[in-house]
């Protein structure tokens, strides 16, 4: 997962600049869910009921629309690389939002495992002599608020994997996203500049990064605490930075291993995960 979404940010690179933001995040949503309606009309799933739609519709701005537009409209003033950093805070959003409704514990091992994951992501990431102007400050602010709204979303993408099935609510919920998005998104398409590169970035973005992934990611929610299941995020700027340097020409430091180190270390603490543990015994 976290390989798959850090390769998200390069391909924005690639897109959102000559397509735009809105045609980038519509086409995301549009491709998303085709691919999940016909997975649906294969495995011969049915659509959510009707009452499920506010709330799907719902997740579907927190999950989906925000973070797509704010990380899209971040892609045309910063590197990929800053982007996957500041992207490595939604587990911290995630375990905030799951104490506050109560779901989880707010414990000290979790908040321990938010701290080292940030020095981590430090490390794995050496920021470059980016002048400090407006436009990257709310570059740097789009991507925290996407950030907050999908840790926070990630309590509500819980709560459906355990009212529906994943594959018909993620279809639903990218179903609803294409439909808020193809107002914008047709407005804005007549001033993209269209080109093979960023119709292939935007292809892979809404078939694997959006649609499989994010069902992927209901069903593994489905089986773990939605904190542990967004803890991917923190091995996301490890790869964002990997593909950025290989395909985009983007620096790769040697503060990287560090950093990978301490990474897995948080997420360890995030999920609880303890490879010295005994499995417990089957009756």
């Amino acid at each position: 997962m976290s390989a798959l979404w850090g390769a998200s940010f390069p391909l924005l690179r690639i897109a959102s600049p000559a397509l735009g933001p809105w045609v980038v995040a519509g086409g995301r949503c549009i491709l998303a869910a085709v691919v999940l309606t016909l997975l649906m009309h294969t495995l011969r799933e049915r659509w959510p009921p009707r009452q499920a739609w506010p709330r799907l519709a719902l997740l579907s701005v927190l999950t989906v629309v925000v973070p797509f537009v704010m990380f899209n409209w971040a892609a045309l003033v910063i590197p990929s690389g800053y982007s996957a950093v500041l992207n490595a805070t939604v587990p911290l959003f995630g375990v905030l939002g799951a104490a506050m409704a109560g779901e989880e514990r707010l414990n000290a091992r979790r908040l321990l495992g938010c701290a080292v994951g940030f020095a981590g992501v430090a490390l794995l990431v050496q920021l470059g002599p980016v002048a400090v102007t407006p436009k990257v400050m709310l570059a740097a602010l789009a991507c925290t608020i996407a950030s907050a709204t999908y840790g926070f979303g990630a309590l509500l993408m819980k709560r459906a994997t355990m009212a529906y099935s994943p594959l018909p609510a993620s279809a639903a919920v990218h179903v609803a996203a294409a439909l808020m998005l193809v107002v914008p998104a047709g407005v804005a398409a007549p001033s993209a500049h269209y080109s093979t590169g960023p119709l292939i970035a935007v292809t892979v973005l809404g078939t694997i990064t959006s649609g499989l992934m994010y069902w992927i990611s209901m069903r593994l929610m489905r089986e773990i605490p939605a904190s542990a299941a967004t803890s991917a995020a923190f091995m996301i700027p490890l790869f964002g930075v990997s593909w950025g340097g290989l395909f985009l020409g983007e620096p790769v430091t040697a503060s990287m291993l560090p950093g990978c180190v301490l990474v897995l270390a948080a997420t360890a603490l995030v999920t609880g995960f303890n490879p010295l543990r005994r499995a417990p015994r089957q009756p």
